[in-house]
């Protein structure tokens, strides 16, 4: 099997930032009242004071105010699918699984449409929670292995270096920039 990172890898940028300003123009009055709170924590977050986990509830803590969040998702990746990599769907394997920190609620529907398996951090979509750790780093390794005991990956897909974990354990590792693909630094 083939893994991937999502964000900035196969889907390029960032599919929650992209969710974010899409539920913004859609539904600014869910968004507005927890901006001053949002970036009060990022300025809090850059400096080390609180959790990535923290600042990705903080900024999702708007979906309580959306009716319809399956909807909302489904209207984003309506209007978002094209920014999947041509690079990605021309080598997409049936037993290829994605990980990351993006919330599961959020990818799950394009994974199902691509028709591979995700591991994604567990975020209720009516209230922005996580439940469990962010999908980040050794937390992807941990999950990989919780659901694959023995479990092999042929190659590895990120574009990040803090993926290298991930990348540590693949045969094979590509680095990511742009939909255009290099060896992962140091791994032969």
């Amino acid at each position: 099997m083939n893994t991937y990172d999502f964000d900035k890898t196969i889907f390029y940028p960032d599919s929650s930032a992209c969710f974010f300003r899409f539920c913004l123009r859609r539904y600014p009055s869910a968004l507005l009242p927890t901006l001053p709170k949002s970036l009060r924590m990022a300025l809090r977050y850059r400096r080390g004071e609180v959790s990535a986990r923290e600042l990705k509830q903080q900024l999702f803590s708007f979906l309580s105010e959306i009716r319809d969040i399956d909807e909302a998702v489904a209207a984003f990746w309506r209007k978002n699918e094209r920014r999947i990599g041509a690079w990605y769907l021309a080598q997409k394997r049936s037993d290829d699984l994605i990980l990351s920190a993006s919330p599961r609620f959020l990818l799950q529907p394009i994974c199902d449409k691509l028709g591979v398996r995700l591991i994604a951090t567990e975020m209720d979509s009516r209230s922005g929670r996580i439940s469990g750790e962010n999908c980040h780093d050794h937390e992807k390794v941990r999950r990989f292995y919780s659901l694959h005991p023995h479990g092999r990956t042929e190659a590895f897909y990120s574009d990040s270096l803090t993926d290298s974990p991930m990348a540590d354990i693949a045969d094979r590792a590509f680095l990511v920039k742009k939909h255009r693909l290099f060896p992962w630094p140091g791994k032969k």
